[in-house]
């Protein structure tokens, strides 16, 4: 639990939530578990219903710049429709299963920068509170971790991972926003792109992998985007060659030339339906994705080293604070 409160709406001898996660990370479309601890106040109380939000801090592009804002993106009722007696004590087990594109928060043990939360709210008497909220740590599906791994093994490494606004037009997205985690050039490719970015759009069946990169130009060329996707298995990991593959990907979308000329990043006009810039290449030697995890060595890989730069836990641990502050809210 990060912040414990007691719900101001419901005025002093108020009852009081206290949501508890299980502590060890969870995975994108799996269950979290926790218990909800009620503690009623001086009197008896109706509980109306026990709500969880997961929550995430996202960026968001105008034409006058950036925003962040806290978007809610989705909610289960975990209890309600009962009396908890004064001084009464009670508490509620509930597993709930996560979007199958819940952002990834950690890499290897480090933490990316991603802000996830789950908020409760409880209704008492008409009277809504979101008094608990508790940081959500959810680590990458074995899929994920083998792509980011052979990544690592080619030589790119973390710069940064943060969560936008927008959808990625032509691919399946669900949620409202999409997770972007941006990679320094392996050496072989710095003289070709400025760096590469990656986002994972995971479903119950596979996976979307899409890449962009921010390619170099010449002494007479523009630099410009290039974007392409690739889909993936969630089984067979442990019969892949995954540095080939990926860095077959990696190739693939640097010979790519759009034929729109200047090329739009994905991020910023794709959350206004697309406009066709994302040609696709699924690729039909598919990878597998997850036996029952690979066995990722954190050394091995490079992009560990990187994702401990610059990114303390406890700084996560505040921005999860800084969810509470401002009623505004992007709601996809």
């Amino acid at each position: 639990m990060v912040f414990k409160r007691l719900l101001g709406s419901l005025g002093v001898g108020g009852p009081t939530v206290d949501t508890v996660l299980d502590p060890v990370a969870t995975r994108p479309g799996a269950v979290l578990n926790g218990q909800v601890h009620l503690k009623s106040g001086d009197t008896d109380f109706d509980i109306e219903h026990v709500t969880l939000e997961l929550v995430a801090r996202v960026e968001a592009e105008h034409d006058d710049g950036e925003s962040e804002g806290v978007v809610v993106f989705d909610r289960f009722t975990v209890g309600g429709g009962f009396r908890i007696a004064a001084g009464e004590q009670r508490s509620m087990p509930f597993g709930i299963a996560l979007p199958w594109e819940t952002p990834i928060t950690e890499l290897y043990g480090q933490p990316l920068g991603i802000v996830l939360g789950v908020r409760t709210e409880l209704a008492v008497a008409g009277a809504k509170d979101k008094g608990d909220l508790d940081q959500l740590t959810v680590g990458p599906l074995p899929v994920q971790e083998a792509i980011l791994e052979a990544l690592g093994q080619l030589g790119f490494g973390f710069r940064s991972a943060d969560l936008e606004y927008g959808r990625i037009g032509g691919t399946g997205q669900r949620l409202p926003f999409y997770q972007e985690i941006e990679l320094t050039p392996a050496s072989q490719y710095a003289h070709q792109v400025n760096e590469i970015e990656l986002t994972f759009l995971a479903t119950p069946g596979g996976m979307e992998v899409v890449l962009e990169a921010d390619k170099r130009g010449g002494l007479f060329v523009d630099g410009h985007d290039a974007l392409t996707r690739f889909t993936v298995a969630h089984d067979g990991i442990e019969h892949q060659d995954w540095n080939t593959l990926v860095d077959g990907w990696i190739r693939q979308l640097l010979e790519h030339r759009t034929s729109h000329g200047s090329h739009t990043p994905y991020g910023h006009d794709a959350r206004h339906g697309g406009h066709g810039h994302e040609d696709h290449h699924p690729h039909d030697g598919h990878h597998s994705g997850a036996g029952m995890g690979t066995a990722v060595a954190a050394g091995a890989a490079g992009l560990a080293v990187g994702v401990v730069g610059g990114i303390v836990a406890a700084e996560v641990v505040d921005e999860v604070g800084d969810l509470f502050e401002g009623d505004e809210e992007e709601e996809g």
